[in-house]
């Protein structure tokens, strides 16, 4: 639930680091620090296997994350009224 604007705020910022990503694709930080680069980039490399599959459950995490402070300050809202 909701507790205030701060809270709710925080939570709407909160990004996916490359960190995050690091971790579910079981690479370095670096590896997808060069993987974002151009293609015509000396440092680039192809991006880690399964990608797709992580970054779409990252994506889908996220979503529901924004959903639940949806409903939730929906529901702060119907009870002020």
């Amino acid at each position: 639930m909701v507790e205030d604007f701060k809270k709710a705020t925080d939570e709407l910022f909160r990004p996916i680091t490359q960190k995050m990503l690091a971790t579910h694709l079981k690479c370095s930080i670096a590896a997808i620090r060069q993987a974002r680069l151009a293609p015509s980039a000396k440092a680039h490399r192809s991006a880690p296997e399964n990608w797709e599959e992580e970054v779409s459950e990252l994506a889908l995490s996220q979503a529901y994350r924004l959903l639940d402070l949806h409903q939730s300050l929906k529901k702060a809202m119907k009870k002020r009224k």
